[in-house]
């Protein structure tokens, strides 16, 4: 017959340490969404705003500023004809919309974010997807 000895309060102190450690690392991730963009940017190769939908503007915002800077659009357009893209995403949060650039290579993206030349597309949030 074997007899469990119980635990100690080593143990008990180790386990109550382990599990604050885990959810402080649960709500930083949902805060800060650090493995979100690791996994994004070196996995995928993409790059969210990961913002929520009553951060985004308006749709009439968005279709404003995609009108005024169509030259910019089509030079990132013409990065590589055919395998990259803009899509205005009206869809995921109605009445509110973003910015969607898709392209084929990692070079591609690095000639997108060269040509924005910052992290929203004046003024309006937009996403990066590597296809």
């Amino acid at each position: 017959m074997v007899v469990m000895k119980p635990a100690g309060k080593t143990t008990i102190f180790l386990f109550i340490i382990l599990a604050a450690l885990c959810l402080a690392a649960i709500v930083v991730e949902s805060q800060a969404k650090i493995f979100h963009r690791l996994y994004d940017n070196y996995i995928l190769d993409n790059r969210n705003h990961y913002l929520s939908c009553s951060a985004l503007p308006s749709e009439s915002e968005v279709f404003a500023v995609i009108d005024q800077h169509q030259e910019l659009i089509q030079a990132i357009e013409a990065v590589h004809p055919g395998q990259v893209g803009m899509e205005i995403d009206t869809f995921t949060c109605p009445g509110k919309a973003d910015i969607l650039f898709w392209y084929a290579s990692h070079q591609d993206r690095l000639d997108i974010e060269a040509l924005i030349g910052a992290t929203t597309f004046f003024g309006i949030p937009y996403r990066l997807q590597n296809r």
